[in-house]
Parts: structure tokens; C-alpha cells; sequence
């Protein structure tokens, strides 16, 4: 990219950011609403009492759009009733708030963390308005979500496996997956590429923190888990799900979002085993098929690519796909109850604009492998002629 195309993209990627956040920011300051936490708090109250933590309770959260109807009951592991039993100590509209500060406390962390690491400070300060323009972040916080301290996580866990420090990246990552367990594709990849120790560590983690609700509900509650989280297809058709699944449904063919997720993990997974990339490389992959692959790949999914795509910010494309992921979620919801052909193609930015990251990753990867063998091709020594005297 020459240095006028990027001072040209950098400030449409400034000005779009910033009407972005222009945008999003009365959603946030005159909701009066619950919304997903209502959910979290009623799971945890539910929870403290003995009952069913996905059940349906009045705080429960009920979607009313045109085009989709459907309640929004907490959907995380068991381990999430836990925390969302903190959430239940006070007034539920106190701990709403003071849960929206910390979301942004920790996510202007690692917001920092990555741009930190970026010697332009021109272009440090484009990337961090992006950042804080992203869809993901604002719906986030209108939802009460609890995704920026696992956001935070993830960062720290792709710096420390960038300066070999995998025993704490690992902890990190099993961190994120007891909580998200689509991003346990991270340290699968992982230990197939041969990156052991980040890998196991992840394993452990998750698995003591995932035993923690055994010992305290008692195996009922992953069961009900369980059943909740079969039952809940229906939602993949919700624009803001930019899966394959996402993307499946609104085109009418929902079985080949499957079909389109399974070859992708399994293509990777062949490709870390056969391959051994590097660390970063296979994160890289990882984290993107963890949200494309997942059956619930929701835009607040995308915080997690962050670090991905500050590392190819210099290419155009990668450019692109970071402007489709600030289109706000209001512009998108929009698109509920329109033509089909609307919601699979406006409706579905969030959704190509994945499909765009991993092209661009598959093309770096593909660049990579074939330069290495040119390196080898040339490396290799001419065979030896044999020449025979002649006759004179």
C-alpha cells in the first residue's frame, strides 16, 4: 500500500469511525432497558435459589421485531451463574450500570494494549477510534453483555503467546473458552500446529473451571444447559449472527451452514497438522473459525479479532472488512422482515465481512507457503553434469 492510499484509507476509516460512534452513542445514554442483562440477573437469582438458571423468569429478555420473535434466556455455561449471582447483590438498573463501566475500563485496556504496539502514531489513533466504533462494542454495551473482560483475555493471551509466554496465554485461553466454549477451535489448532504447552494449559483451565458448577449445582445444570442450547437454532437467522449458520439461513439452505463450518475446521485442522504454522498464524485462523464455524457467531464475536486485524491493517481489503464491522446494529436490525435477497445481502455485512477476513487470511497463508517453497527450491544444489572428453 503506497503511503498516499493509506493516508486516504485511514481517513475514511477515521471519518466513518467517528460517524459510527456518532451514531451509536444515544442508543446508549437514553436506554432505559435491562435487555440481556435482565437475563443474567434472573439466571443468577434463579440460580442462588435452586431453580433452573435457563429457565424463563420475568426479568428474562423477549425479542419483539418484525420478521422475529423469540425470548433471550442466559445461553452461557453453568459457570456463568456464578458471576451473574454478583450481578443480583444490588438494584438490578445499579449493577447494569457499573457493569457498563467496567465493560469500558477493560476494553479501552486492551484497546491500549494493541495500539501500543503500533510505531505510527497516526495510525495508532485511527485504529483505537475503530475500535471504539465497532459494533460489537457499542451493542455490548446496550445488552449488558459480558464480553469486553474476555475481549481483554483474549488480547493479553495473543501478546503472551507473541513473546513465547504460553503458560500464561494458555491461562488465558481456557479463561475465554469456560465462558465461550466456540473459542475452544484456539487451543485445538494450537496443540495440532505443536504449540503444546499454550494448548494444554488452555485445556486444564477450562476443565477445572468448567467442574466448578458440578461441585455447586450438581450435574442437573449442564443438562439444562445442554437442552437449551439444542433448542435454540431458531436464532441463527438473526442478522446480527454472521456464521456460516447466519448466513446458511437467510439464503433458505440452513444445513449448509453446517456442511460450510465442518469443512472449515476440518481444513484446518489438516493444515496445523501438516503444516506447523506459527503461533500467531494459527490463532489467527482459529479465532476467525471460532466465530464463522460457531452456530451463534454474534457481531460482539468480532471484538475477539481485534489483534487479527491490526496485524494485516496495511492491506486494503483487511481495511474494508474493518469498516463493514462499525455499520451500526440499528441499520442492521432494519433489515428484519425485508425481501430476503435484503437481509442475506445489507442485512448480512457482518457475516461477508468475515467471509472477506478469511479469504484474506487463506490468501496470506497461500503467499506464505509458496514463497517458503521457492526459499526451498532455491536453496537446493544443481545437479552435477557429467561431461565426456572429446574425441580430439
Amino acid at each position: 500500500m503506497t503511503a498516499a492510499t493509506r493516508w486516504v484509507t485511514g481517513l475514511l476509516t477515521l471519518l466513518a469511525a467517528l460517524l459510527a460512534i456518532n451514531a451509536e452513542l444515544p442508543r446508549i445514554v437514553h436506554e432505559p432497558g435491562l435487555w440481556d442483562f435482565g437475563s443474567f440477573v434472573a439466571s443468577g437469582r434463579a440460580a442462588s435459589e435452586g431453580l433452573n438458571p435457563y429457565g424463563i423468569y420475568p426479568l428474562t429478555l423477549r425479542v419483539e421485531l418484525p420478521g422475529f420473535e423469540s425470548w433471550n434466556p442466559n445461553l452461557n455455561p453453568p459457570i456463568s451463574a456464578l458471576l451473574f449471582q454478583a450481578f443480583d447483590a444490588a438494584d438490578p438498573y445499579v449493577t447494569y450500570q457499573a457493569w457498563r463501566w467496567i465493560s469500558v475500563i477493560v476494553y479501552a485496556g486492551a484497546v491500549l494494549l494493541l495500539v501500543s504496539r503500533v510505531s505510527n502514531r497516526v495510525e495508532a489513533l485511527i485504529i483505537a477510534v475503530w475500535a471504539f466504533a465497532l459494533a460489537g462494542f457499542w451493542d455490548t454495551l446496550f445488552l449488558g453483555q459480558i464480553y469486553l473482560p474476555l475481549v481483554l483475555a483474549g488480547v493479553a493471551a495473543w501478546l503472551l503467546l507473541e513473546r513465547r509466554a504460553g503458560l500464561w496465554a494458555g491461562l488465558l485461553i481456557g479463561v475465554v473458552v469456560a465462558m465461550k466454549p466456540n473459542f475452544l477451535v484456539w487451543p485445538v489448532l494450537l496443540l495440532l500446529s505443536g504449540h503444546h504447552r499454550p494448548a494444554m494449559v488452555a485445556f486444564g483451565t477450562a476443565g477445572i473451571i468448567s467442574l466448578i458448577p458440578l461441585v455447586i449445582y450438581g450435574p442437573e445444570v449442564y443438562r439444562q444447559w445442554f437442552e437449551l442450547v439444542a433448542a435454540d437454532g431458531s436464532r441463527a437467522l438473526f442478522l446480527t449472527n454472521g456464521s456460516f449458520a447466519g448466513l446458511a439461513a437467510r439464503a433458505g439452505v440452513p444445513a449448509l451452514g453446517l456442511v460450510l463450518g465442518f469443512l472449515l475446521l476440518a481444513g484446518l485442522a489438516a493444515w496445523a497438522w501438516w503444516r506447523r504454522p506459527d503461533v500467531l498464524t494459527v490463532s489467527a485462523l482459529a479465532l476467525l473459525a471460532s466465530v464463522l464455524a460457531s452456530p451463534l457467531g454474534w457481531i460482539h464475536y468480532t471484538l475477539f479479532l481485534l489483534p487479527v486485524i491490526v496485524r494485516h491493517w496495511h492491506r486494503p481489503a483487511m481495511r474494508l472488512v474493518a469498516l463493514l464491522l462499525i455499520v451500526p446494529v440499528p441499520f442492521i436490525i432494519d433489515q428484519l422482515g425485508k425481501p430476503a435477497w435484503v437481509q442475506l445481502t445489507m442485512g448480512s455485512v457482518y457475516g461477508w465481512a468475515l467471509v472477506l477476513c478469511l479469504a484474506i487470511l487463506i490468501a496470506d497463508e497461500w503467499r506464505r507457503i509458496r514463497q517458503n517453497e521457492q526459499r526451498a527450491s532455491a536453496a537446493m544444489p544443481l545437479p552435477q553434469r557429467h561431461y565426456r572428453p572429446s574425441a580430439s
